[in-house]
């Protein structure tokens, strides 16, 4: 869409008031911005930032959650993460203003420097998993209710919304649906429970970037504290990340044996978030995770 002068106008005088001095908007130009949101660059005359743009009635408080998430992977000072400048509204949108970061390719050296500071963000625990507020996978709400153990919070606040969203949109069937329910009856049996760890939440190979200065940054979150496994499931899903990255994490802190067997479970959650979004194309691949624990 095209950014109005009313709106520029209302932009340049909040990030005067934030930096205490005068920001004048010199251009607005598109970027790519993903399937929810559309994304901006704006030019001022202070420097670049980063806006990302959606409905607030069709996505209400995503970008507060998107801002709390940040800080909360900022506070660990493990990896950075883009400076959140300015999160609110106008009219009948929402944004968010970020840091500006001029981003690279990945070399082995700031892939495992990524490894290491995510396992690092990871040793950060909380007394439950789950978050202190919900937040959103992708386009879709995400619970965080807290739960004791990680196989209940994965149960409850992450398979059944899913699979029930996708029953009522007929893109499972019943029979899927009882595998389910067989797997959930097994679920503890396939992994050993940690204490939970700071996660990432979304961890495909898009949402992070490489400064120009070689520093990894941590995009587009859905924290939670949830088993880690989970965030390194699913940077296998997609691709995007090297053997350096995984030596780094690994070096840094070890996982348990035979994670990567495990991935193909945790990787049920966004594999249904996928079905739900774009449909049956999805479905074998949920169906083939299934098989290989019921």
């Amino acid at each position: 869409m095209a950014i109005s002068r009313h709106f520029t106008t209302h932009l340049a005088e909040q990030l005067s008031a934030i930096h205490q001095r005068p920001v004048q908007l010199t251009s607005v130009s598109p970027i790519s911005g993903g399937d929810i949101n559309e994304a901006y660059c704006l030019h001022t005359n202070t420097g670049k930032y980063m806006m990302k743009l959606n409905s607030k009635q069709a996505y209400p408080g995503m970008f507060a959650c998107e801002s709390e998430g940040l800080n909360a992977i900022q506070s660990t000072q493990t990896i950075a993460v883009p400076e959140v400048v300015l999160q609110s509204d106008f009219e009948q949108d929402s944004y968010l203003i970020l840091e500006w970061i001029d981003a690279t390719h990945a070399t082995p050296a700031t892939s495992r420097k990524l490894g290491e500071q995510l396992a690092a963000m990871h040793r950060h625990t909380a007394g439950q998993f789950g978050f202190h507020q919900d937040n959103y996978m992708g386009s879709l709400p995400q619970s965080n209710r807290k739960h004791d153990t990680w196989r209940s919070f994965f149960i409850e606040e992450r398979l059944q919304p899913m699979v029930q969203r996708a029953l009522n949109k007929r893109l499972l069937q019943n029979a899927e649906a009882n595998q389910f329910e067989q797997l959930y009856l097994h679920l503890g049996d396939w992994f050993e429970e940690e204490v939970p760890a700071l996660i990432h939440g979304d961890l495909w190979g898009g949402n992070y970037l490489i400064g120009a200065d070689g520093k990894p940054y941590l995009i587009d979150p859905a924290v939670s504290y949830g088993h880690r496994e989970f965030d390194l499931a699913m940077t296998t899903l997609f691709g995007g990340y090297s053997r350096e990255f995984y030596e780094g994490y690994q070096n840094t802190f070890p996982l348990a044996q035979d994670w990567e067997q495990r991935s193909h479970l945790w990787n049920l959650y966004p594999l249904l978030l996928h079905l739900n979004l774009f449909g049956l194309g999805y479905l074998s691949r949920v169906k083939d995770c299934l098989k290989k624990y019921v």
